[in-house]
């Protein structure tokens, strides 16, 4: 896996954990991690797992003995996930390309994906791998950001850095909001063999209670710091300072409040 997914290396994780985490990751990972939970799997893989938010929630709401395989195709993401592991903990991580995963066909009774699949080159090879891994019956459960339109901290993300690179601006922020159509997401699954397919948009409102915080994670906590430098014409923190007043005009002063809203997909491999 290439592209985007493959920057979230050197201080970007770290700047991901703290500033988007507990912003936009853990309320939706809480959300995710029951609908795994109440499938009752023995062994579950997660793909795509960053710095184990999910992981963590998963850990927690599973049954002592069910088995936890946490994947991400950046090894140092997974290093911060580790850290919130006791030793002893029942998880195995493992470095892997979730559109070539290194495990045998129906080794997992659940897949889960949360706000992955937006950054996977070849989609459709992503849900070919994830019913490959599966056992007859299992479940596929993955969630996807809705558009800048219900996201509107992704819409300032993108715009805010826009207005100082006008004749060639950062696109990252594009990526995470790629997949809101239903529809095709829904017919790939059926293509890749998937059946009982649910849908659900999930959305919340979210209390920021410090902007300066949530646009250091904007900035730095992912591959937005590398397009920006790349440029070199504007320093990281103009961008930044311009980022904590547009998140407040929007939001309000902290704490200020925001929407989200995700679309959370089950799907299951038809039972041999």
């Amino acid at each position: 896996m290439k592209g985007d997914a493959a920057g979230f290396i050197g201080s970007i994780p770290q700047h991901y954990d703290q500033g988007l985490g507990p912003m936009i990751f853990v309320d939706y990972a809480a959300d995710i991690s029951h609908r795994v939970a109440a499938c009752g799997p023995a062994r579950v893989l997660e793909t795509a797992a960053g710095t184990g938010i999910v992981s963590r929630r998963l850990r927690d709401l599973l049954p002592a003995g069910t088995h936890l395989t946490a994947t991400d195709l950046n090894p140092p993401m997974l290093e911060v996930a580790r850290t919130k592991f006791r030793p002893g903990e029942e998880i195995e991580f493992q470095p892997a390309d979730a559109m070539a995963l290194p495990f045998p066909d129906g080794g997992f009774d659940a897949v889960v994906c949360q706000f992955g699949l937006m950054f996977y080159p070849d989609k459709d090879k992503s849900y070919r791998e994830a019913l490959r891994v599966l056992t007859p019956g299992g479940r596929y459960l993955f969630s996807v950001w809705d558009s800048h339109r219900y996201n509107p901290f992704g819409r300032i993300a993108h715009e805010t850095p826009k207005r100082f690179f006008p004749a060639d601006p950062p696109q990252f922020y594009n990526v995470p909001f790629s997949c809101h159509q239903i529809d095709p997401i829904k017919e790939s699954l059926i293509a890749a063999g998937f059946t009982d397919i649910g849908i659900e948009v999930v959305k919340l409102e979210k209390e920021i209670p410090d902007a300066a915080l949530f646009a250091r994670g904007i900035v730095y906590g992912n591959p937005l710091i590398d397009q920006i430098r790349a440029r070199g014409t504007v320093a990281p923190e103009t961008i930044f300072d311009a980022l904590v007043q547009d998140l407040q005009r929007e939001f309000g002063a902290d704490p200020g409040r925001m929407p989200l809203q995700a679309i959370v997909f089950s799907a299951k491999k038809p039972a041999a």
